[in-house]
């Protein structure tokens, strides 16, 4: 099933003028999950309603990259857009979807780093509204950059999100704990935004897709009865 991130990554391959190379990428994958094939979690996809929308602003090779948990974003969220990030253009299509008036976009950051009255801590959505999240989707650095250079984005109010529990991620390496994946990122928005069970059922599949990723890496099995899988079985579509 073809959704905003997978299209993003085959314009991305189209465009490439070599071969894209991460880590395992020789090996073969499904091109649902980005998992080997005796891995695939395409089974496990669940289907959810949410009243939130995701608008994932995308680093150069993020589409690409295998560990990219955008990709989870947009199988979970219906209304989840991609757009590749450029320093010197913006694509046009993010133009519309910031201006369009059933939408009140927040862009997710640390307020740390942003001047303190653009800084918001809750969602607060007006009356014939749905919140749009807009997340950078990238390395630290990368996100920064993203962040400073993108001035089509200087009036939005910042989200800062304080999590209380260190990030779970295992799948990239991080200084810091609390570099939170895109995926743990979406799902703390969508609590904050009361859309609840789409956070449950986010935060689960990060959980079955990190379990599928490592046990492939390590050749491990898979018990489709642990917790992690129970945990997210409710949400799958029947048949």
């Amino acid at each position: 099933m073809s959704h905003a991130v997978s299209r993003l990554r085959t314009q991305r391959l189209a465009r490439a003028v070599r071969p894209f190379l991460n880590r395992g990428s020789r090996a073969e994958r499904c091109p649902g999950c980005r998992v080997i094939p005796q891995y695939c979690l395409c089974a496990w996809r669940p289907k959810v309603e949410a009243r939130s929308a995701m608008c994932l602003l995308m680093h150069d090779v993020e589409p690409m990259k295998p560990s990219n948990t955008g990709w989870l974003i947009a199988d979970v969220i219906d209304d989840t857009t991609a757009f590749a990030w450029s320093r010197t253009e913006v694509d046009p299509g993010l133009l519309t979807l910031l201006a369009d008036p059933q939408w009140q976009p927040y862009i997710v950051f640390p307020g740390e780093f942003v001047a303190r009255e653009r800084v918001v801590s809750e969602v607060k959505v007006e009356e014939g509204k749905r919140p749009l999240f807009i997340l950078l989707d990238g390395t630290w650095s990368e996100a920064r950059k993203m962040f400073r250079k993108s001035p089509y984005l200087e009036h939005l109010p910042v989200l800062s999100l304080a999590p209380e529990q260190l990030s779970r991620y295992k799948l990239r390496r991080s200084k810091r704990d609390d570099h939170f994946c895109t995926a743990e990122v979406a799902a703390l928005c969508l609590e904050l935004a009361d859309d609840q069970v789409a956070c449950e059922v986010l935060d689960a599949y990060l959980d079955v897709f990190s379990t599928h990723y490592l046990a492939a890496k390590f050749q491990l099995p898979l018990d489709p009865t642990d917790i992690v899988h129970t945990r997210l079985a409710p949400y799958i579509p029947a048949g």
